[in-house]
């Protein structure tokens, strides 16, 4: 099979889903959410090398050349940050310093509260500094993280929503809308594709629990002649009813440009000016 960029980008999603699910995950915020839930109602990942899967994804896509470049630098970001939760900080630091040649500039991200205590490191500044970006990427990128902490909250909330639920329904996990902008950097791609990770995790969790809560209804059902069908039809119009609010909610969080913000690249806001959102 020819590679492409698209199909590579692929195999970075499938690789950062894998990651969400891993227990490293569980320090960093938002994600340590995100991660509990999706191995509690998922499991680990089974037989996936994560940083094999990086380290052939940035070789397939140097291949490629100038416009799988971004696809680089997600494959270096990825190594930097599996290196940084190991506190294997040479590493973290030697991907870090590679994502950003190759065009990574989630400057977003590196706000992250596991990352502070590096922000003094030398190299970790420097490598800061080198980052451009732009005012109206900024402000996606600001979105594109915030956007994740939401929706881990919306599951945590849906699946509390759904202990008792006597009905044999399903409910799908909304999502916001991905950006369509074209980014004044491919970096952002990169956020976009960890977006789309997080919520293909949330998603599948989300309908394996209802699967399963779903079946075991039917079962009852089915043994049980005191089963209470007014109430399950009545768990059913509840659930229906929130289900339309975070569908309502969800296409009202998507992302709108401001009027007017700069496109010019310039660098990244200074190091500790960015509040990762909470």
């Amino acid at each position: 099979m020819v590679d492409t960029v698209s199909s590579l980008a692929s195999r970075v999603h499938d690789l950062l889903v894998a990651n969400l699910s891993s227990p490293a995950v569980a320090a960093v915020p938002g994600q340590g959410a995100l991660a509990t839930l999706a191995r509690a109602l998922m499991g680990a990942p089974q037989g996936v090398d994560i940083t094999t899967g990086f380290h052939d994804v940035i070789a397939r896509a140097t291949a490629l050349g100038p416009d799988a470049a971004w696809l680089v630098a997600a494959g270096h970001g990825g190594l930097a940050g599996l290196a940084f939760k190991r506190r294997q900080t040479d590493q973290a630091l030697f991907h870090l310093e590679a994502a950003v040649t190759a065009g990574y500039n989630d400057c977003v991200s590196l706000h992250a509260e596991p990352l502070r205590p590096f922000h003094a490191d030398p190299r970790f500044r420097a490598a800061y500094r080198r980052i451009r970006i732009t005012l109206a990427d900024l402000d996606e990128l600001l979105w594109l993280h915030r956007e994740v902490l939401i929706m881990s909250r919306d599951a945590t909330r849906a699946s509390i929503d759904n202990i008792g639920r006597r009905d044999t329904g399903v409910s799908l996990l909304p999502q916001a809308p991905m950006p369509t902008r074209v980014p004044n950097t491919p970096g952002v791609l990169i956020a976009r594709l960890e977006l789309a990770a997080a919520q293909t995790v949330l998603q599948r969790a989300a309908m394996k629990s209802d699967m399963s809560r779903s079946s075991g209804n039917i079962s009852l059902s089915l043994i049980d002649d005191s089963w209470d069908y007014a109430g399950a039809r009545r768990d059913a119009w509840r659930a229906d009813e929130l289900e339309s609010h975070r569908h309502r909610a969800s296409a009202a969080r998507a992302f709108v440009e401001r009027p007017g913000v700069s496109t010019l690249v310039i660098p990244c806001p200074p190091l500790g000016t960015i509040a990762y959102p909470a």
